[in-house]
């Protein structure tokens, strides 16, 4: 989502409640995001059929936080890789150079 734009009303439904949603982004991308999450969360219900839905919503948060910081490691790990081959090369552009 772009974040401008005219705002658009998206309904969708997650664990078997509707949600209107407001985007100003595509609402076919709220649409498979909310279909992710429903998915999630009915996953961990099927799996533990005796919690409510407010404890599975909380599972899926949390499922879904460390999945974002497992994402922002590798990121970051990717970054110093490429900040590492940068400065190799420009050392070695200085060294040919000097």
């Amino acid at each position: 989502m772009d974040g401008e734009g005219e705002k658009k009303q998206v309904r969708v439904t997650v664990l078997n409640q509707s949600f209107t949603l407001i985007t100003t982004g595509d609402p076919r991308e709220m649409e498979e995001l909310a279909n992710q999450v429903d998915d999630l969360m009915n996953s961990i219900a099927r799996r533990s059929p005796n919690l409510d839905s407010t404890r599975v919503a909380v599972f899926a948060a949390l499922h879904l936080a460390d999945q974002i910081r497992i994402r922002e490691e590798k990121l970051q790990s990717r970054i110093r890789e490429i900040g590492a081959v940068l400065e190799d090369a420009i050392k070695a552009g200085e060294d040919a150079d000097g």
